[in-house]
């Protein structure tokens, strides 16, 4: 998944403004402790992080 992808993704469900916060502000166990944004400086693929997301946060099936 390229990060536009991702970035498009994040947007749709959370809302182009809530997107970029829920990315620096939210730390998840399942990405290491980490926030999106640290998880994806950290090397983490789009995809891995996205799934995580998704997971986390419900997002419904025909959005993952």
């Amino acid at each position: 998944m390229r990060l536009t992808v991702f970035w498009e993704r994040m947007a749709e469900h959370f809302g182009a403004g809530h997107a970029e916060n829920f990315a620096r502000d939210h730390v998840m166990s399942e990405l290491g402790g980490r926030t999106v944004q640290e998880a994806l400086a950290a090397g983490w693929d789009a995809k891995s992080v996205w799934q995580v997301v998704c997971a986390v946060m419900d997002v419904p099936a025909e959005r993952r």
